[in-house]
């Protein structure tokens, strides 16, 4: 079954944002033109009426969906609905995103700062991270080494994904690129296409690589936490609206209580956290994962509200490597990690950085 099954409610929701995206990108470069160079702080409104939250369907998301099996979320959101959606991959949530039909979205960091620069910096703020690590290149066992990717077929989830960033980074720095054939294809699509040997790779989050491997015959070829220094780079985050930032900061604020308890949840008891997430992964997509896949996809990520914000100048370098931007995006003033510092103090815990995303 694919991960993503699009009901029609779902393609006219996505149709008109990314409809919708077009006038907010140009509305924010109208603002800088007219030289605000940002938005008018919005008066607080309290507590909003609902929440339209993001997600996608894979391990990398297990605070998500341990936060939304437990009613974490809902229980701090208090009178303020949760509307959970998923998605397949990022640049579908920006465009809901940054088309005013989403609140907020767990997503990766690639897209994540695509919506940030898109938009001028003006129209999303990072808020907390959720994972690290869980990315794996995984291929046909006859590929030993970088150079047999040579005239292969390489997938990753979407264009312009964090995988999708990552992949060809590495290509490039391989002298590989414009030897390899890369395309996209939903996660679910790239495990069929590998078993029927329609695909001799693919970069992918979790579970997908553990799927590939122990569902496929494939082997990890590279881990991409191996790239990074400590092997800590931000697999997914979440970023929020800034306008609904501005105008709920009490719902945004309730929301990152329950992914800190989510978090919490998960590292504390991973064989409940196991449960609730192949529970999440059943109800979205008709099918749990095998006891063995989510053993190992758990043992790939790190669950953590840190959004590695040092990391981010670098994956914005990467986008300019992997030619999918002409210049890096700057990062400068994305985040907003006071509402979560104020969460983590509450709950006597250690407060995280913002070195490197903390001036405009």
């Amino acid at each position: 079954m694919r991960i993503s099954s699009f009901r029609p409610a779902r393609r006219r929701l996505l149709a008109a944002s990314a409809a919708a995206l077009t006038l907010a990108v140009v509305a924010a470069g109208c603002s800088r033109a007219e030289g605000n160079d940002a938005p008018a702080p919005a008066a607080g409104k309290g507590p909003a009426t609902e929440l339209r939250l993001g997600y996608f369907p894979n391990v990398t998301h297990a605070a998500a969906l341990v936060g939304l099996d437990q009613g974490l979320f809902a229980k701090d959101l208090g009178s303020t609905k949760l509307v959970p959606t998923k998605f397949n991959a990022g640049p579908e949530a920006v465009g809901a995103l940054l088309g005013g039909s989403l609140d907020a979205t767990f997503i990766g960091s690639g897209p994540a700062i695509n919506a940030y620069a898109k938009s001028n910096g003006e129209a999303v703020r990072l808020i907390a991270g959720t994972t690290s690590g869980g990315a794996q290149l995984v291929v046909k066992p006859g590929i030993t080494k970088p150079e047999d990717l040579a005239g292969k077929t390489v997938v990753t989830p979407q264009l312009g994904n964090t995988q999708d960033v990552a992949l060809k980074k590495w290509l490039e720095e391989k002298g590989l690129t414009g030897k390899v054939k890369v395309t996209s294809l939903e996660n679910a699509q790239t495990l069929d296409a590998f078993k029927q040997g329609q695909v001799d790779a693919a970069w992918l989050p979790e579970p997908w690589s553990s799927r590939l491997v122990l569902d496929a015959g494939a082997k990890v070829l590279l881990d991409e936490k191996t790239l990074w220094p400590d092997g800590k780079f931000p697999t997914t985050v979440l970023i929020v609206r800034t306008q609904f930032l501005q105008e709920h900061p009490e719902t945004v604020k309730a929301l990152l209580s329950g992914l800190v308890s989510s978090i919490d949840f998960a590292n504390k008891d991973q064989a409940a956290a196991k449960t609730a997430v192949n529970k999440q992964l059943k109800e979205a997509t008709g099918k749990d994962l095998k006891p063995a896949v989510i053993d190992r996809a758990f043992s790939n990520i790190e669950i953590t509200a840190d959004p590695l914000a040092a990391t981010f100048p670098q994956l914005a370098k990467d986008q300019v490597t992997a030619k999918i931007a002409k210049e890096a995006p700057k990062v400068a003033g994305f985040a907003d990690l006071g509402p979560l510092n104020d969460v983590l103090s509450k709950a006597g815990k250690p407060t995280v950085d913002a070195a490197g995303l903390d001036t405009k």
